[in-house]
């Protein structure tokens, strides 16, 4: 349980709950919904006022505990507890039309991170364990919730403007049809994205699966691996890590970032 927890033990987190499996009623839970489960902690409600407290998972017997009552899905969002008005990362949400071949996926995730790369942005990878690719790029927290959408959205759009046969900035199925939606909308306060490792609620039992940016073209899908496989692939990394160098990657958004998308 320790890689999922990385990503679980500093963050607000929501689930989605499924107490008859997959095949049953789901819910997302909400803070609101909560559950009595040992180990998942109640957090002060004066850190997010007017909305219902938030929850923490700090432990692996918290998260088995999840687990045991139905939680099959954990979210988080992209700031941690120490500061959260200022978000540690932003994400980019590889959204396609569900009839593109893979290898377009491929190729929108190897063009996303050219851009990154040009922008100066390290950007860490995982399958979403459904149809598209999610791209974490940490920061600083030094930038307020508006200031990071605001440039996510900004990537987004360039990259719908520079490639508009490849790449849409704009939700909803209309507007993606043969194309990729750049998701930035993840980025706002409350707003959440799959925890890395977490299994999504879909037939099978996809996981959301960190990979190396030097794996990408060898990936079969987002949904390569299940929970059966997981730890055959943890086993084969023999220890070596995707995101060993997350915790440490710590960047800013600039001007100079900001003239290259148009913003300036």
């Amino acid at each position: 349980a320790d890689r999922p927890l990385r990503d679980l033990r500093e963050r607000p987190e929501s689930r989605v709950r499924g107490p008859d499996g997959i095949g049953g009623e789901l819910c997302f839970q909400t803070p609101a919904a909560r559950l009595k489960i040992p180990g998942i902690v109640q957090l002060d409600p004066a850190l997010d006022p007017g909305h219902p407290p938030l929850l923490q998972i700090r432990s692996a017997e918290a998260l088995v505990g999840a687990v045991q009552m139905g939680s099959i899905e954990f979210h988080t969002w992209n700031a941690s507890l120490a500061n959260l008005e200022r978000p540690d990362r932003f994400v980019l949400d590889l959204d396609p039309d569900p009839a593109l071949p893979w290898k377009r996926m491929l190729e929108a995730t190897q063009l996303s991170l050219t851009l990154l790369d040009e922008l100066g942005l390290r950007a860490f990878l995982k399958t979403s364990g459904g149809k598209g690719m999610h791209l974490l790029v940490p920061l600083e927290r030094r930038h307020g919730w508006d200031e990071v959408k605001d440039f996510a959205q900004a990537i987004s759009q360039h990259l719908a403007r520079l490639m508009p046969e490849r790449f849409s900035a704009v939700s909803g199925p209309r507007n993606r049809v043969g194309k990729i939606f750049v998701d930035y909308l993840r980025n706002s306060r409350g707003a959440s994205t799959v925890a890395a490792y977490s299994v999504r609620a879909r037939e099978g039992l996809p996981v959301s699966v960190p990979v190396f940016r030097e794996e990408l073209d060898s990936l079969q899908g987002a949904n390569q691996w299940n929970l059966r496989s997981l730890p055959q692939r943890l086993d084969e990394l023999a220890g070596d890590d995707p995101w060993a160098d997350y915790a440490g990657t710590r960047q800013r958004i600039s001007a100079a970032m900001r003239r290259q998308l148009g913003r300036g």
